[in-house]
């Protein structure tokens, strides 16, 4: 029976029934937690991981990333959301290949795991075959990843005689091949959901039949909610009157709810993914991460996209929470004519939106999320000792406010070292970069020379 003791680490659990140990140690045995508590003793003989000095978390859940960008990674920076559209989905996107899906997707898969991510949700909206989603899925299991495969589809300008893909139905085909087939296993390293158009982008039927759809086959039903103009203003009205719209509902960005919506979607149990850098720096708006508080839900958090920023979560989680906190203050400055007497956000919060909120918003509470005997034994392990981190005065401040790629020492996923000792797990890096390399020059030339404007 295969042990691992992790010994003598300051351990943060988001367990609020376990709580934070200054000095604690984790024990797991094959792919699980069995214990965590102080000065934990077994008679076997144990994988001893030393962790004075270090600080161990739950593994971190990217809530939302288009995986499929990675080899273009930067391409975007300059552009606002609407060239976004322009530029990669009816550009870009459309001269992929099922190889430039793959790369990408493992690359990026990777790279999480590198930052500490041990839950990707993949929104793949860029596949046009059934080679396509494939060349993902198979990305996200080779990488190691535990992941919820969020299949999409691609949304390119109609060519003569083709519906918009506003009027396309989600293909229930290749849905139920993928749950007879690599994403059979509900529990399963990597598992599926649906990345599906909503009513922001969709017809009200498209809409409609994507909603019975997910509930009938019991999936996460995702979909971006922003940007531009509602293809069906009055969709989430009739969604609702239907009683379509409630959990397994996964709503991304949101900027532009209005409040009385918002209300009624809180009450129903959706959740939300807010993409805090992408969402400010593209024009979708501030982030509803202070709107969601207020109603007593909180948010998960999202990378977005490579093509446009870096995928580090810590960032992302420290952009959110400072965003709503200066949203806050300029708020009791106008109101009281002076700033709050405390903060309004402590930072434990901004863990829990990439920690134990992911869990939730994938229905998978009860076996990722946190340090709890049972759940699943996915960690990471801080180097709290490292120049940037020391001293360590409030450990949560530390992880949240100030730990980057640097000092993530190791990554556990099911039981399992991804990453130890600062370097990651994975056979072939170089190799894999040079194809990510080559992949993303091949599509900027491609697609140059169609004449499009890259």
């Amino acid at each position: 029976m295969r042990h691992t003791l992790i010994k003598s680490a300051v351990i943060i659990s988001m367990d609020d029934a376990i709580g934070d140990f200054s000095t604690g140690d984790v024990l797991i045995e094959r792919n699980r937690i069995v214990d965590v508590r102080p000065s934990i003793d077994v008679g076997s003989d144990p994988e001893i991981v030393e962790a004075e000095g270090r600080i161990v978390i739950p593994g971190l859940i990217n809530a939302h990333m288009h995986t499929w960008q990675t080899a273009l990674r930067g391409y975007a920076a300059n552009w606002t959301l609407l060239e976004y559209f322009r530029r990669m989905h009816a550009g870009l996107a459309t001269v992929f290949r099922p190889e430039d899906i793959y790369i990408a997707t493992l690359v990026g898969a990777l790279n999480q795991i590198n930052q500490g991510t041990t839950t990707l949700v993949d929104w793949c909206h860029n596949n046009p075959t059934p080679d396509h989603t494939d060349a993902a899925v198979r990305g996200l299991i080779e990488s190691g990843i535990r992941a919820a495969f969020f299949h999409g589809s691609p949304k390119p300008e109609p060519k003569p005689g083709e519906r918009h893909f506003s009027e396309v139905p989600h293909p229930r085909r290749e849905v139920e091949r993928l749950l007879a087939g690599p994403l059979a296993d509900r529990d399963g390293l990597v598992t599926l959901g649906l990345a599906i158009l909503g009513p922001h982008y969709s017809t009200l039927d498209v809409a409609m039949h994507d909603f019975r759809m997910a509930r009938e086959l019991k999936l996460i039903a995702s979909m971006h909610q922003g940007g531009g103009p509602a293809k069906t203003p009055d969709g989430w009205e009739k969604l609702i009157e239907a009683g379509l719209v409630g959990a397994g509902i996964n709503i991304v960005h949101g900027n532009d709810l209005p409040d009385d919506l918002l209300d009624r979607m809180v009450d129903l149990g959706v959740s939300f993914s807010v993409t805090p850098e992408n969402e400010m720096i593209q024009g979708h708006g501030f982030p509803i991460t202070g709107r969601l508080l207020k109603r007593g839900v909180r948010p998960t958090i999202g990378i977005d996209l490579e093509s446009v920023l870096a995928g580090d979560l810590f960032s992302a989680a420290r952009v959110a929470l400072s965003t709503q906190r200066s949203l806050d203050n300029a708020e009791s400055r106008k109101v009281n004519g002076t700033i709050p007497a405390t903060t309004t956000i402590p930072v434990r919060e901004a863990l829990r939106w990439i920690t134990t909120e992911g869990a939730r918003m994938l229905g998978r509470e009860n076996q990722i999320g946190s340090l709890t005997p049972g759940k699943l034994a996915d960690l990471v392990i801080i180097n709290a000792s490292d120049l940037n981190l020391v001293p360590v005065r409030d450990p949560v401040a530390t992880v949240v406010m100030q730990t980057s790629l640097a000092n993530i020492e190791a990554v556990m996923i099911g039981g399992v070292w991804k990453k130890r000792n600062g370097r990651l797990l994975a056979d072939g890096l170089e190799a894999k970069k040079e194809l990510l390399v080559q992949s993303g020059r091949r599509l900027v030339h491609d697609i140059e020379r169609q004449g499009h404007a890259a």
